[in-house]
């Protein structure tokens, strides 16, 4: 797909992947509508975008919910007339397998799973109709295998991945043009180990419980010493021009760990979980 002049939906577009990839599409000619929960920096995000020459609106609200999904997708409509991309980005990481509350598996799962699931759902109808669009989805390395302290993150982008395959399936049974792809990365500079800020507030006693604050930490470090969003940004530019499945930043990290898990059935020893490969392409 040729990006110029197509309109392209980011959820969480105020930030990190979502926003770099905001400036990719730009810099390619497409229009931007960017969707994003904390309503201060998508508006600076839009701003700053429009600086720059580029054709975008930002939409608030929160990928969980199906009538925010809906909303931007009218927004898309109403300001560029169509829709051709929808980046289901949005997403949010918190919680051991131990000892995290149900609550917060509830809420990792409505952000990252549920997020993506409304975002199929109301664009997949245009798209298919048009027969012209693509279907990116933010999974991770951690949707390719089990991390040990993110379980309900590493639960969520499991089921992200296995979506994706899926709708890359259906579509090819209907011999449609429309496309899909999954991106797997490992770590990125951004905001994720700081997903407790946009926590609901029921939640908050658990955001600052010393479990989670060590294992924000943690995460901090990881992603400090990962790759630049821009670099994501690029591989998925990449595969939407050329109709690619798998976006692989880290492929080393994702292919390896592929084949540990095959070893692993095939009777070897469990995975060996290597953080450091995690960050470097």
């Amino acid at each position: 797909m040729d990006l110029q002049n197509k309109t392209t939906v980011i959820t969480g577009g105020a930030s990190g992947i979502g926003l770099a990839t905001a400036y990719k599409f730009a810099s390619l000619g497409a229009n931007l509508v960017l969707g994003d929960i904390e309503e201060g920096p998508l508006q600076e995000a839009v701003s700053r975008l429009r600086d720059t020459g580029a054709k975008v609106i930002g939409v608030t609200g929160d990928v969980s919910k199906e009538d925010d999904v809906l909303a931007l997708r009218d927004a898309a409509l109403d300001e560029f007339g169509g829709a051709h991309v929808i980046f289901n980005n949005a997403g949010v990481g918190a919680g051991p397998t131990i000892g995290t509350p149900k609550k917060v598996w509830d809420w990792v799962m409505s952000v990252n799973v549920d997020g993506v699931v409304n975002g199929i759902n109301a664009f997949m109808p245009i798209f298919l109709e048009q027969n012209e669009g693509h279907v990116v989805n933010t999974g991770s390395l951690a949707g390719l295998g089990g991390v040990p302290g993110m379980g309900a993150y590493c639960a969520s982008k499991f089921a992200v991945v296995g979506i994706s395959e899926s709708l890359y399936h259906e579509l090819a049974m209907r011999e449609s043009a429309v496309g899909v792809s999954a991106l797997c990365p490992g770590f990125v500079k951004t905001r994720i180990h700081e997903s407790t800020r946009n926590m609901p507030s029921g939640l908050r006693s658990y955001a600052e419980s010393p479990e989670a604050q060590l294992l924000g930490d943690m995460s901090a470090s990881v992603v400090k010493a990962g790759i630049e969003p821009e670099v994501v940004a690029d591989a998925i530019a990449d595969a939407i021009i050329n109709k690619k499945f798998w976006i692989l930043t880290h492929e080393r990290a994702a292919l390896r760990t592929t084949e540990q898990r095959l070893e692993w059935m095939r009777g070897a020893g469990p995975t060996r979980i290597n953080l450091d490969g995690a960050t470097k392409p």
